[in-house]
């Protein structure tokens, strides 16, 4: 078993950073004093679980975490700096900090540093989260011990949940789209009228029936999705919207 540090201080330790060309010393002081923080940490960057789930769903929901109280939320990773600079940027988290934890002090400190020398990683962190108030940890979420790189209790969604269980998480809203259909037009202006703040997928014409009729079942576009459901075109939109008006 993990120990658990709920209760305990974050670890004092030092990140070395760069930023603008320049060495920079980074304390837990500067991170956590005075602030509500959430903290989650994962094997490594550029790694599949962790580009296209972990960090992501973080930083999408960032806003919401901060409309509940949460000050900054911190993306820590046993890599050296210039990784999660690239990481970073690659990305485009603008949401998160990221922090490089690169002799695994910090991780070592809240006793989840593990060896993945079976990938060729040498010392990683184990996949975890944390609330910490004031540099106090509040609350972990640790992943199970088990094989692999499990990712069951980690996640963004179940950080959010404890800390705000009855929080409105944004809306997931999708069109399918193509260049000049005036029909596309009229149903993303909708959109916005309704206030999403929607995913566009504009399609080329060479793919494009064959996405759409994979997807719908249907061959012209605009398509729509809003949180899971299949909406239609843009007519289909009007009358749903005008449905959920009179709801």
């Amino acid at each position: 078993m993990f120990p658990n540090f709920e209760g305990k201080r974050v670890p004092d330790v030092t990140f070395r950073v760069r930023q603008n060309n320049e060495w920079k010393s980074i304390t837990p002081a500067d991170l956590f004093a005075g602030k509500t923080v959430v903290v989650f940490s994962l094997p490594g960057a550029f790694t599949p679980t962790c580009s296209s789930t972990h960090l992501p769903r973080y930083n999408e929901l960032a806003p919401t975490f901060k409309a509940h109280g949460v000050d900054d939320i911190l993306c820590v990773s046993v890599n050296d700096t210039f990784v999660m600079n690239e990481w970073a940027k690659d990305q485009d988290a603008a949401n998160i900090t990221l922090v490089p934890d690169g002799n695994g002090e910090f991780t070592d400190g809240v006793g989840l540093l593990v060896d993945k020398s079976d990938l060729g990683f040498g010392k990683r962190s184990w996949r975890y989260s944390m609330l910490v108030k004031d540099g106090v940890i509040v609350k972990q979420f640790i992943e199970p011990q088990k094989p692999g790189d499990p990712f069951e209790v980690s996640d963004a969604d179940t950080m959010l949940n404890f800390i705000a269980p009855n929080a409105k998480k944004p809306d997931q809203v999708a069109i399918f789209t193509r260049e000049g259909c005036g029909f596309c037009a009229k149903a993303k202006e909708l959109l916005t009228q309704l206030g999403y703040d929607y995913a566009e997928v504009p399609l080329a014409h060479t793919v494009r029936n064959r996405v759409v009729g994979a997807v719908t079942g249907k061959g012209t576009v605009p398509q729509i999705f809003i949180n899971g459901e299949y909406i239609g075109g843009a007519e289909e939109l009007e009358a749903w919207s005008r449905q959920a008006k009179a709801a």
